[in-house]
C-alpha cells in the first residue's frame, strides 16, 4: 500500500456537487492499494498512521499523534500513486483491481475506527474534489513495500 499523509486543519471530500466527507484536524490520507496488499497490510498501515507524531506539542516539537489532539482521518482512494511513469502518459496497471484494492481500503478505515478515530471518505472510482488546508505543511509518505 502507498499513503500519502498530510496533516490539515481542515478538508472535504465533494461528489457530483454534494460534500461527502469533511473533517477539520487531522489527517488527509490518500490511499493506493497495490496487486500484492492483504488484511494484514491494510491494519499495519492503519495502526502505522494513527500512531504517527506529527502534531506539534507545547515545545513546537512534531510530538503529538492524532489521538492527543482530538483529530480525525480523511480517507481518498488514489490508485494513481501506483502510476508508472516512465512514458509521458502514465500507465497504472501496477494498481491493484477493485475487487481486491475496494476491501483493503474498507479495511484500512475499519481498522482506524476500530482505533477510535471519526473517518470520513470519498467513494472508491469517483470523480472527485478534494480541498484541504494544509498545516505546516506536513506531507508523509508511506510505502509498505519500502522497509
Amino acid at each position: 500500500m502507498r499513503a500519502v499523509v498530510t496533516r490539515v486543519k481542515s478538508a472535504s471530500v465533494t461528489i457530483g456537487g454534494e460534500i461527502r466527507g469533511k473533517i477539520d484536524r487531522g489527517y488527509l490520507v490518500l490511499l493506493g492499494v497495490g496487486p500484492n496488499d492483504t488484511e494484514d497490510t491494510a491494519d499495519k498501515l492503519a495502526d502505522k498512521i494513527c500512531n504517527l507524531r506529527i502534531f506539534e506539542d507545547e515545545n513546537e516539537k512534531m510530538n503529538l499523534n492524532l489521538e492527543q489532539v482530538g483529530g480525525s482521518i480523511l480517507v481518498i482512494s488514489q490508485f494513481t500513486l501506483y502510476a508508472d511513469t516512465s512514458s509521458r502518459r502514465p500507465g497504472f496497471s501496477r494498481a491493484a483491481r477493485p475487487d481486491l484494492a475496494v476491501p483493503l481500503y474498507e479495511r484500512f478505515m475499519a481498522r482506524c475506527r476500530e482505533r477510535g478515530f471519526r473517518v470520513e471518505h470519498g467513494e472508491f472510482g469517483a470523480e472527485m474534489d478534494v480541498e484541504s488546508v494544509n498545516q505546516g505543511p506536513v506531507t508523509i509518505l508511506f510505502d509498505t513495500e519500502q522497509p
